[in-house]
């Protein structure tokens, strides 16, 4: 029986795969496959340069007073008080507590001056600034709802040209969302998430086929990701995250920048998935631990600079796979400092093209694995100063006299292997690849090459 239905099987996967594909319920997806096509293709749905903005929102459902919490029931509408205003007049509500969801959809600045709260009674979404060339700023927003399905948030900016500035934000899914809007500023915001579980937590802020925006000097603690997804041109620049899982996430956004922020305690500082030409430069990653622990992270992506940078106590300072992923590419590591993480570099297919100059290597566990598709020594490595260098430098010059190669002995078993990463540092693996430095069983393995090291640990430029 089963030889009958062998070639059966072969037909039977694309022919149920085109009756779907037949059905009228399919067509919306299929629009939808076509707009990311198009996307792919260079396509901008951000609505910018005269675009027509694409409305892809998930419907949100509207609430009944009845349905929000109590705390709520005796408040006035905030909505009266913008439906009151002008086109173009600035709003300054009167100070206290006011009911939620609001809608602006005309240019209008809001200043609550740090004394209005809007409340939407944990349901729903509390603001939405559909607004453009419009001020935000000074006011208290709380209460959304806590369905990842209707992406319930705090503040959703569909407009373009805003400044969003000096919003307190808590008690909320996702804080500050951003869907094909661009040229905004999001600036000295403090968002937290609900107190809920890392996991069921929304975004502290996300930006979604929305390009040329600036997010600046935010305080971020105890929420999910800052992320932007299909957005390019953006700057990240002075904001502190804590306590989060990603610090800022990439995926297919190009030339960003990110520099001079704090990020700590996080699981992941920032990672970068199928993009290309990101600037990071002055940030501090801190304590970026757990299972995944890592500072920064490249999925193949391609063409950035990484430079001047502080990374220390995390797991893992670089992951890096399949990266740089585009042919005659090149990742560039400058002036970073690498400080007591457990690796500093981890490459998971070294497939060449990273490129190191002068960076410090001090107090980690291990500097450089490379593990899986590919071989050591294809990266170039020059001018760094590593504190595990044994060579001399009797002429002087501050360069080692001889190049500092990094082998992996014993430790090929953990790199092989990553659930004996547990063992790493137990004193039998210290033994065992002693024994195998003095007398090898095995042929060490290269993980790092750097032909001129520095001798003397530089001074680090600011």
């Amino acid at each position: 029986m089963a030889r009958l239905l062998q070639p059966l099987q072969r037909w039977i996967v694309p022919l149920s795969f085109l009756l779907v594909l037949a059905t009228p319920a399919n067509s919306q997806l299929m629009a939808n496959d076509d707009v990311s096509e198009k996307q792919d293709r260079g396509a901008d749905l951000s609505g910018a340069h005269g675009g027509v903005r694409v409305d892809v929102d998930r419907p949100k459902p509207s609430y009944a007073l009845s349905e929000r919490d109590r705390r709520i029931h005796g408040l006035k509408p905030f909505q009266d008080l913008v439906d009151a205003a002008a086109p173009g007049s600035v709003l300054e509500p009167p100070p206290g507590v006011y009911a939620g969801p609001v809608t602006v959809d005309k240019p209008l600045t809001i200043d609550g001056r740090g004394k209005v709260t809007i409340d939407a009674g944990n349901k729903g979404t509390v603001f939405v600034f559909k607004a453009d060339d419009s001020t935000l700023r000074g006011l208290h927003l709380t209460g959304s709802g806590d369905s990842p399905d209707t992406d319930d948030s705090c503040l959703d900016v569909r407009g373009d040209g805003n400044t969003i500035e000096d919003i307190e934000i808590d008690n909320c899914m996702i804080g500050i969302d951003l869907k094909q809007s661009n040229r905004n500023v999001v600036r000295n915001n403090r968002i937290a998430s609900k107190p809920v579980e890392l996991s069921m937590r929304g975004d502290a802020i996300r930006l979604w086929y929305s390009y040329d925006n600036v997010v600046e000097g935010n305080q971020i603690a105890d929420a999910r990701d800052m992320v932007a997804w299909y957005s390019s041109r953006n700057i990240f620049r002075g904001n502190v995250s804590r306590r989060s899982r990603y610090s800022l996430h990439f995926m297919f956004s190009n030339d960003n920048l990110v520099e001079n922020n704090r990020f700590y305690d996080n699981a992941v500082g920032v990672y970068m998935m199928y993009t290309e030409r990101i600037h990071v430069r002055n940030n501090v990653i801190s304590h970026a631990n757990g299972p995944a622990g890592m500072a920064i992270g490249f999925k193949e992506s391609s063409d950035s600079d990484i430079e001047d940078n502080e990374i220390i106590y995390c797991a893992v300072g670089v992951g890096s796979d399949l990266s740089p992923f585009q042919p005659n590419t090149s990742i560039r590591f400058r002036n970073n400092r690498f400080a007591y993480n457990g690796i500093a570099v981890h490459f998971t297919s070294e497939l060449g093209g990273n490129v190191f100059n002068d960076n410090v290597f001090e107090g980690n566990l291990t500097d450089v694995i490379q593990s899986g598709r590919g071989k050591g020594g294809l990266n170039q490595w020059r001018g760094n100063y590593f504190d595990t260098y044994l060579g001399f430098d009797r002429d002087g010059d501050g360069i080692g006299d001889t190049p500092h190669e990094q082998y992996a002995y014993a430790d090929q078993i953990w790199i092989q292997v990553p659930a004996a990463r547990f063992f790493k540092t137990a004193p039998v693996m210290e033994l065992l690849d002693f024994l195998e430095r003095l007398a090898p069983l095995s042929i060490p393995e290269l993980q790092a090459r750097d032909e001129k090291p520095r001798f003397i640990k530089p001074e680090r430029r600011s």
